[in-house]
C-alpha cells in the first residue's frame, strides 16, 4: 500500500511540475516580442468555412471575411453542409457582391460532420494555403497575414495557429469562464509548449495550413470529431512545425447555457478520446516532437481529471481530519498546491491579457470548486457514450453547437 500510495503522490506531483514550467514559459513566451516578417510575395490562401443551418451568424461572419486585407491571393469558400435555413439566402447575396466569397454546396455523406466538409472543400480549392474558420469566427483584418507571414519564414512550419477570444465572455458567468479557459490553454499552454518543444497545436479555427501537407497525409480523418488535435499528431509526427502567433486573433461566440455547453464538450470529450485509442495504437505518435502531444493529451483528458477527482477527495478526507499515514506529504498539502498551481495559471493569464478586473480574478479563484468540477462529469460520461457506440457498432456523429446573434467586439 505504501509503494503504490507513494507511487501516485509522485506522478501527480510530476504533473504539477509539468504544468508550472508550462505557465513559467508561457509567460517567458508571452513577454518576448514575436518579430513580424515581411514577405516580398504573399501565397494564396483560401478560406474554408464549415456551415450548417449557421443563419444567424452568416452576415456577421462574411462581412468580417470582407474586412480581412491580405496583399496576396485570398478567396473564402462558405461550405454549406445540407443547411435548412437562410444560410444559402445571406451567403448567396455576398456571391454577388463580392468576387472573394464563394458559395459551395457540399454534396451528402457519410460520416456527417465538419472533417468530411473540410475534406470536400479541399477538393474543389487549389490554394497554396487554406486556412479554416468557424462559421461563427469574426477575425481581425491583419490576422490572416500574421498567419501566412510566420508559417512561411519559420524552419519546417506547415502552417500557423492563431488566437480565439470570446465575443460574448460578459454575457454570464459561464461564457466568462470559458473565456478565461481559452486564455490559459492559449495563451500559457500554447505559448509554454511553443517556447519549450516547439511544438503548437491546431484550435480547429483561426488555424492554417500547407496544401501539399494535408495532401501528403491524405487528408482529415472523417470519424474525427476532434480534428484539430487528430491532424495536429499527424502534422506533427511528419516532423513539420506550427508556430503559434498569438497576435493573429479571432472571435467567436462560447456557449450560453450550461445545456449547450454540456453537448459541445461531450462532443469535445469524445472526439480526444477517440485520438486517445487512436494514439495507443499508433507508433509515431510517440516519437520525437509528437510524444509531447501524446503526453499532454494524456495528462489533459486523463491524469489531470482524475487528478481533480482525487484532490477533491482529498479536500473532503482532510477536512474530517483523516489522513494517510503511509503518504510521504500530507493529502490536504497535495490538494493545495493542485489548487494553487490551477489558480495561478488563471491569474497570469488574466494579466497578460489585461482582463484582471475584480469580478475576473474572483471567478478566476473559484473555477477550481466550480468550472474545472464539470470536466469530471465529461469524462466520466464521454466514457459512457464512447463505450455504448463500441458496443453497439455506432459511428458518433457530429453534433453542432447552437448559435445566437450577438454584436461585433
Amino acid at each position: 500500500m505504501n509503494l503504490i500510495l507513494n507511487g501516485i503522490m509522485a506522478i501527480f506531483w510530476l504533473m504539477l511540475l509539468y504544468y508550472s514550467f508550462l505557465t513559467i514559459a508561457g509567460i517567458i513566451d508571452r513577454y518576448a516580442k514575436q518579430k513580424r516578417p515581411e514577405l516580398e510575395t504573399y501565397p494564396s490562401v483560401a478560406i474554408l468555412i464549415p456551415a450548417h443551418n449557421e443563419g444567424v451568424v452568416m452576415q456577421q461572419t462574411l462581412e468580417a471575411m470582407m474586412a480581412i486585407e491580405y496583399p496576396g491571393q485570398l478567396d473564402v469558400f462558405l461550405l454549406d453542409d445540407q443547411s435548412q435555413d437562410d444560410t444559402k439566402q445571406i451567403a448567396r447575396e455576398f456571391t454577388t457582391l463580392f468576387s472573394r466569397i464563394h458559395y459551395i454546396q457540399v454534396p451528402k455523406g457519410e460520416p456527417i460532420g465538419k472533417s468530411r466538409v473540410l475534406n470536400y472543400g479541399l477538393t474543389i480549392t487549389d490554394s497554396e494555403y487554406f486556412l479554416i474558420y468557424d462559421a461563427d469566427n469574426q477575425p481581425k483584418p491583419d490576422a490572416v497575414t500574421k498567419l501566412v507571414e510566420q508559417a512561411v519564414t519559420t524552419k519546417n512550419a506547415c502552417g500557423a495557429v492563431g488566437v480565439v477570444k470570446t465575443i460574448n465572455a460578459e454575457t454570464n458567468t459561464l461564457t466568462r469562464m470559458i473565456a478565461i479557459e481559452f486564455q490559459v490553454f492559449q495563451l500559457i499552454m500554447q505559448s509554454g509548449r511553443w517556447r519549450a518543444f516547439k511544438t503548437g497545436s491546431l484550435a480547429g479555427t483561426n488555424m492554417l495550413l500547407k496544401r501539399s501537407v494535408i495532401e501528403e497525409l491524405g487528408g482529415y480523418d472523417p470519424y474525427a470529431l476532434a480534428e484539430d488535435a487528430e491532424l495536429t499528431m499527424r502534422v506533427t509526427a511528419l516532423g513539420y512545425t506550427l508556430p503559434v502567433v498569438y497576435t493573429a486573433e479571432t472571435w467567436e461566440q462560447e456557449p450560453e447555457s450550461m445545456k449547450v455547453y454540456m453537448k459541445q464538450r461531450t462532443r469535445w470529450m469524445l472526439g480526444n478520446i477517440y485520438l486517445l485509442e487512436k494514439a495507443f495504437l499508433t507508433r509515431d505518435f510517440w516519437r520525437g516532437r509528437t510524444l509531447v502531444h501524446s503526453l499532454q493529451h494524456i495528462m489533459t483528458y486523463l491524469l489531470f481529471i482524475f487528478l481533480l477527482l482525487i484532490s477533491d477527495i482529498v479536500l473532503i478526507l482532510g477536512l474530517f481530519g483523516y489522513a494517510f499515514d503511509e503518504a510521504t506529504t500530507p493529502l490536504i498539502m497535495f490538494w493545495f498546491m493542485t489548487y494553487l498551481v490551477y489558480t495561478i495559471q488563471i491569474l497570469a493569464a488574466q494579466e497578460l491579457e489585461k482582463t484582471a478586473t475584480p469580478r475576473n480574478v474572483l471567478i478566476g479563484l473559484i473555477m477550481y470548486f466550480t468550472y474545472a468540477q464539470l470536466f469530471v462529469i465529461l469524462l466520466f460520461r464521454g466514457m459512457f457514450a464512447y463505450m455504448k457506440s463500441k458496443i453497439r457498432k455506432e459511428t458518433i456523429v457530429w453534433d453542432k453547437t447552437k448559435r445566437v446573434k450577438i454584436e461585433q467586439p
